[in-house]
C-alpha cells in the first residue's frame, strides 16, 4: 500500500513541475513552462487560440497532459493539427476551456460546467475529482488570467 502511495505521488508530481512563479503569467506560459504541455501548446498553437488563452479571462482550463495525448488513437493528433481540421481541433480545444476561475474547492458531485465551445462536462467526486471521466492529476494551478486542472485524459465534446 506504501509503496503505491509512494509510486502515485511520484507519478503525480511529474505532471505538475511548473515553475514557483507560475501565477505570475498567463495559463498559456504556465503550461508552457510546466513542460508537460507540449502537445496541448502546439494544438492552441494551431487552433489559433493562445491569443484568447492569454486574454484577461479568467479561465479555468482542464490540460491534458503529453501522456494524455499520447493515448488517443495513433495519428489522431497529428491529424487535428492539419489546417483543414482547424474547426474540429477549436471545438475539441474549447472543450476543455470554461469561463471563469473554478478552483478544485468549487468543485461539487455532478456539477455541471458549460464550456466555451458550448456543450457541457461534469464533474464527479467519488474515488477523486474527474471531468467526464478523466482524472484531475493536479488540480488548482494557478494563472494571472485563471487556473489550470492537470487532467489524464483528453476529453471530447459530442460531436
Amino acid at each position: 500500500m506504501i509503496r503505491r502511495t509512494f509510486l502515485a505521488l511520484a507519478a503525480a508530481t511529474t505532471f505538475l513541475t511548473v515553475p514557483a512563479h507560475a501565477a505570475e503569467v498567463d495559463i498559456v506560459d504556465t503550461a508552457v513552462a510546466a513542460g508537460s504541455f507540449t502537445t496541448l501548446v502546439a494544438a492552441v498553437q494551431a487552433a489559433g487560440l493562445v491569443e484568447t488563452l492569454k486574454g484577461e479571462g479568467p479561465f479555468t482550463v482542464f490540460a491534458p497532459t503529453d501522456a494524455a495525448f499520447a493515448a488517443l488513437p495513433v495519428g489522431t493528433v497529428e491529424d487535428l493539427l492539419k489546417p483543414e481540421n482547424k474547426d474540429k481541433l477549436v471545438a475539441i480545444l474549447t472543450y476543455h476551456v470554461v469561463p471563469g476561475k473554478v478552483m478544485s474547492t468549487d468543485l461539487t458531485e455532478g456539477m455541471m460546467a458549460k464550456t466555451v465551445q458550448g456543450g457541457e462536462v461534469t464533474i464527479t467526486l467519488e474515488g477523486g475529482p474527474k471531468v467526464n471521466g478523466a482524472v484531475i492529476s493536479g488540480p488548482d494551478i494557478a494563472a494571472t488570467n485563471g487556473v489550470i486542472h492537470v487532467i489524464d485524459s483528453v476529453i471530447l465534446p459530442p460531436m
